[in-house]
C-alpha cells in the first residue's frame, strides 16, 4: 500500500499535444506546494534519455517516484502519453495500491486538433524536432486503460474548465493554508 487516506493521485493521459503538461502545470499552480508532478517526458527523455518502448526503465522509475512522493505525503499528478499496453500494468498497480482518492483522466483530442495545438507551442526546438509525421505515428485513438475508470475529457473542454473540474473531483480545490 502507498500514500495515505488524505493523499490524492491524479493520472493524466492522452496523445502528444493534448494538453497534459499544461493541465498538470496549472493544477500545481493553483494548488501550490504539496503537489508533486511526475512527468513521463521528464523521467524518460531527460533523466534516462531512453526511447519509449515496452519494458523500458522509465516505467518503473515513474512508479517509484510516484510512490515515494505519495508516501512522503504529497499529492501526485502522473502525466504523459503513457500508452495503455506499455504503462497499463504499472498504472493499475499504482492505483490499486494507493490508499487515498485516485482519479484518471484521458484527454481525447482528435488528430487534426493535435496538429493545431502542436503548431502553437512556444518552443521552436521542439517544433523542429517533432513533425506531423511523428505526431501521426505516435497517435492512438482512445487508448484507454482497461476497466472503464478513466474520465474522458474532449477537445471542447478549455484548460480552465479541465483544471477546475479535476481540482473539484479530487478534492484539491481548496489547498491547505
Amino acid at each position: 500500500m502507498v500514500g495515505g487516506e488524505g493523499t490524492r493521485l491524479v493520472v493524466l493521459r492522452g496523445n502528444s499535444a493534448s494538453g497534459k503538461s499544461s493541465v498538470a502545470a496549472e493544477l500545481r499552480n493553483r494548488y501550490g506546494r504539496g503537489l508533486a508532478l511526475v512527468g513521463q517526458d521528464n523521467l524518460r527523455r531527460t533523466v534516462l534519455r531512453e526511447r519509449d518502448r515496452p519494458g523500458a526503465a522509465n516505467i518503473g522509475l515513474i512508479d517509484t517516484v510516484a510512490r515515494y512522493a505519495l508516501d512522503a505525503g504529497y499529492h501526485v499528478v502522473v502525466e504523459g502519453i503513457l500508452y495503455a499496453d506499455r504503462y497499463g500494468d504499472m498504472l493499475t498497480g499504482l492505483l490499486a495500491d494507493h490508499r487515498g482518492l485516485s482519479r484518471c483522466y484521458y484527454l481525447d483530442i482528435p488528430i487534426g486538433e493535435t496538429f493545431v495545438r502542436h503548431a502553437s507551442r512556444a518552443d521552436p526546438d521542439h517544433l523542429s524536432q517533432v513533425t506531423e509525421r511523428e505526431l501521426r505515428d505516435w497517435y492512438r485513438e482512445r487508448d484507454l486503460l482497461p476497466g472503464d475508470f478513466e474520465t474522458v475529457i474532449g477537445s471542447d473542454s478549455t484548460l480552465d474548465t479541465t483544471v477546475t473540474r479535476i481540482l473539484r473531483e479530487t478534492g484539491l480545490a481548496d489547498p491547505p493554508v
